[in-house]
């Protein structure tokens, strides 16, 4: 309980420090990570405890800072980068030409977040808001909605998926843990249908919240009132539609190959390339090298450097406050607060389909990264099955979404992907607690609403 209630102070404290006192997000979660070591009882230095090693309170600090840079570091600089040539070339708004013709003038909202979450479900979020989130900036110029409202269906859509929908690692993992990894194409069909309803949310929440926040990058109306063959005029000659999309659809295809591949158990020197090349940093930059030919094709080969370098800049703050939550996740997991829920789960058993729900928002809510949420809630469910009344594989898989539901609930500052969207999305921390924070909230209450109505069928 001591844990609980100085986990809870903390980040209350995190909090308050951000919105309240103005200090940086960095200083503030890298402060906050560095007390609440001290608090939870983190060694301060290296120790070894019988034949095990025991990391010191610095080494942890270390570990968590350099994860985030090992993950997703290279992979938000290269999707950046692709944005920022996007961008440069007129590419991003031919591009969002494209998707409004698609889907109408009148509903880029919707547009986005169906974007995001067929786009997530073989890529990580974090990447796949980085790589779309030039056309969501195209959009905005081009239609004048609201930025909060396409930042936060874009998240959502991402979101939805990347906790849903294998074969993104999460429910993967998931799947596999809970027996299911014959029953695949069950757990995809069961994630479609469990989206459906937290779309629905997340839609009227985005469109709701857009209206009363605003971001650093709206539009104004008179700017939105612009002749649009000016715009286009300003641009020169526009990219080919096809080459417009190749910087973001073939990283996405890439990194689908990465997923599939395993399940159908292909071997051999070609699945290596295949799997080299599928990789997330790999991926984008297949895609930067696109992007750059759309550079040279423009004429604009001479600003590569001059974008990379400003690209660079404006990124390091972004780099910078995802791997301060990174740490703040590793100082989390390495104190015994996972063990005492692991150890108190007994308690929480009567409450069937929620319980698993509950104990993923726990992992969620605390350790920032909900694949790791999903992970180890799956592990810990597993055994409980048959005591929670879960016999067959289609109620197993309702434990699956269960869990994915919790591990939407909530993003907030020790989530990479909570500075992802609010950083790209321009916003400040205290917004970004306000809208996406507040709609991922909503994505797993909805979800786990639908999840225990259907449960109540099967």
């Amino acid at each position: 309980m001591y844990l609980l209630i100085v986990f809870i102070l903390a980040i209350v404290l995190m909090i308050v420090a951000m919105s309240k006192w103005k200090i940086h997000p960095f200083i503030a979660i890298m402060l906050t990570s560095l007390v609440l070591g001290f608090l939870v009882g983190i060694p301060l230095v290296d120790r070894v405890d019988g034949d095990a090693r025991v990391p010191g309170l610095v080494t942890v600090i270390g570990q968590g800072f350099a994860s985030i840079f090992t993950s997703i570091g290279i992979v938000i600089i290269l999707g950046a980068l692709i944005g920022a040539i996007l961008e440069e070339t007129g590419a991003a708004l031919k591009l969002a030409d494209m998707v409004i013709r698609v889907v109408g003038r009148k509903r880029p909202v919707l547009a986005m977040e169906l974007m995001g979450w067929v786009v997530s479900i073989p890529v990580f979020c974090d990447s796949g808001f980085v790589v779309l989130n030039p056309i969501r900036h195209a959009l905005v110029r081009r239609t004048g909605v609201s930025s909060v409202a396409m930042t936060v269906a874009l998240a959502a859509g991402l979101f939805l998926s990347h906790v849903f929908i294998p074969p993104t690692p999460g429910p993967l993992a998931c799947a596999d843990t809970l027996g299911l990894a014959d029953h695949l194409l069950l757990v995809m069909a069961m994630g479609l249908l469990c989206s459906l309803l937290p779309m629905v949310a997340a839609y009227f929440f985005a469109r709701h919240i857009g209206s009363k926040v605003q971001a650093d990058d709206e539009v104004n109306t008179e700017e939105c009132k612009q002749d649009y063959d000016y715009l286009l005029a300003s641009y020169g000659t526009l990219p080919a539609g096809w080459l417009a999309v190749a910087p973001i659809l073939i990283p996405v295809f890439l990194m689908a190959l990465s997923s599939v591949i395993p399940i159908m158990g292909v071997q051999g020197r070609l699945v290596d390339v295949i799997c080299f090349l599928s990789s997330p940093v790999m991926a984008l930059a297949v895609g930067t090298c696109f992007a750059v030919l759309i550079l040279f094709q423009s004429g604009k080969g001479g600003q590569f450097n001059k974008l990379t370098t400003e690209t660079l800049k404006t990124i390091g703050p972004v780099l910078f406050i995802t791997a301060a939550g990174g740490v703040l996740g590793k100082v989390i997991a390495s104190s015994e607060l996972t063990g005492y829920i692991t150890s108190h789960a007994d308690v929480l058993r009567g409450m069937g389909i929620i319980f698993p729900f509950l104990l993923a928002a726990l992992f969620k809510t605390s350790m920032g990264s909900s694949t790791v949420a999903i992970i180890t809630a799956a592990g810990i469910v597993s055994p409980m099955l048959s005591s929670i009344g879960i016999d067959t594989p289609l109620q197993a898989t309702l434990v699956c979404m269960a869990i994915g539901a919790g591990a939407m609930t909530v993003s907030h500052a020790n989530d990479s992907y909570f500075w992802v969207v609010t950083n790209f999305g321009a916003m400040s921390p205290e917004r970004g607690y306000h809208t996406h924070t507040l709609c991922t909230l909503i994505l797993g209450l909805s979800a786990v609403l639908e999840i225990y109505v259907i449960s109540l069928f099967v």
